[in-house]
């Protein structure tokens, strides 16, 4: 995804030996015979030197105004900085940062309370001041105020699971941080955060923008299975049909989907949900199948109900979870981020978005944010829950993680020239 601007640092010097008059080593007649008029070479050497310091004097100003602009004039810089013709801006390590945490969950009244780990009593605080560089780039720092100008009478949506509500939170407290007045953002319904809840909205009434979470945590339609099906079926997912609430989604300037932590056999086969494609259950259907096969109805719907041309669309990744033990219920939750990756990275499900989005006929963005989280197992909610009886080792605290998907996401908007 992550194409670059070159800033590249050139340094040209010029030196050259000063020739005069009393200089002991050059007579005043040897001068005068340099500097003869009408002298071939002594002319080449006179437009040889002109031309090379007015050379010089040009890859100075054009580096100066090239890094100028390149920040757009006001150190907001518009685009990934970068050293290389392509950085993957997914391939890097997280640092440690003095300028993190970006905003203080205790005042962000849209973080909800299980995500909100110092609120639940963590007391160690460097899972906060972790910042993701990339390999061969540089990420700009979200500018909250400058990015507010942008959003002015815009609609960013957000659709998928807890995960993507999580983001959802992520970004609302990274714009409240260049609000004046906090009472000016509000959820447009009244609402509460909860885990069920099918929508929430909050309204910038200075900037006129809203940024909605809607709740499909398969993206495709669940419903009831067939009169002829198994006992054991209690409910299917059609994966020839988008969710119900699908025309929502549509009309917004920047629209962004995740899907993949309800994709297992616990939250699926366990509890009686099976696969359905047009009026036939898919019993012995794989989960992986299924998933790709839902995606492909994902593709079709964008390229047939999204106006790319006003429409900005990402698909985030799986996120990995830290869970360990031989049942796959332990959480540790470390102190620092770890050298290597760890966890569950699902790579198969990354595999398929990447493939689905590579047919796609119309822009979609991938954030592959996959490999980051693999770090960061210091970073998940562990014991520090709301009920604090839940351990958790798949979501992230606030803040957290989901603040640098937010920082990519607007990197990529800015890198590809959004207005």
């Amino acid at each position: 995804m992550a194409g670059a601007v070159l800033s590249r640092s050139v340094s040209a010097r010029l030196s050259y030996r000063a020739v005069g008059v009393n200089s002991p080593r050059v007579s005043t007649a040897a001068h005068r015979k340099w500097m003869v008029p009408g002298s071939f070479v002594n002319v080449l050497v006179i437009v040889f030197f002109l031309v090379s310091l007015v050379l010089a004097m040009a890859c100075v100003v054009y580096l100066y105004w090239f890094r100028y602009l390149s920040r757009g004039g006001s150190g907001f810089i518009s685009a990934f900085s970068s050293t290389a013709e392509d950085c993957d801006v997914f391939q890097g390590s997280w640092v440690p940062h003095d300028s993190y945490p970006l905003y203080n969950s205790s005042v962000c009244p849209f973080v909800e309370r299980g995500f909100n780990c110092l609120a639940n009593g963590r007391r160690d605080t460097d899972y906060l001041r972790w910042r993701w560089r990339p390999r061969l780039c540089e990420v700009p720092r979200f500018d909250a105020r400058k990015i507010l100008e942008r959003l002015r009478g815009r609609r960013i949506v957000f659709v998928g699971d807890s995960m993507s509500r999580t983001q959802w939170e992520s970004l609302i407290c990274l714009l409240m941080t260049g609000v004046e007045d906090p009472q000016s953002v509000y959820e447009v319904n009244g609402n509460n955060i909860t885990k069920t809840i099918q929508f929430l909205g909050v309204h910038f009434r200075s900037f006129n923008f809203t940024v909605e979470f809607f709740r499909s945590v398969f993206l495709v339609q669940q419903g009831l299975p067939p009169s002829h099906g198994p006992k054991r079926v209690k409910m299917t997912l059609k994966l020839d049909k988008m969710d119900t609430i699908h025309q929502r989604w549509v009309d917004s300037d920047i629209l962004i989907f995740n899907s993949g932590h309800w994709w297992t056999a616990t939250k699926l086969f366990d509890v009686g949900c099976y696969f359905q494609v047009g009026g036939s259950l898919k019993l012995g259907m794989p989960i992986t199948s299924a998933f790709r096969m839902a995606l492909e109805t994902w593709a079709s719907w964008v390229e047939s109900m999204i106006n790319t041309n006003k429409t900005h669309v990402f698909f985030r990744t799986f996120e990995p979870s830290h869970w360990s033990g031989s049942g796959q219920n332990a959480c540790e939750v470390t102190n620092r981020p770890t050298l290597e990756p760890q966890g569950n990275v699902r790579s198969e499900f990354t595999d398929i978005i990447a493939e689905v989005v590579g047919k796609i006929a119309v822009p979609v963005t991938v954030l592959n944010v996959t490999m980051m989280g693999a770090f960061r197992s210091d970073a998940h909610i562990g014991t520090w829950s709301h009920p604090s009886s839940i351990l958790d080792c798949s979501h992230w605290c606030l803040p957290g993680v989901p603040d640098a998907w937010n920082e990519l996401v607007f990197a990529s908007l800015l890198r590809d020239g959004w207005r």
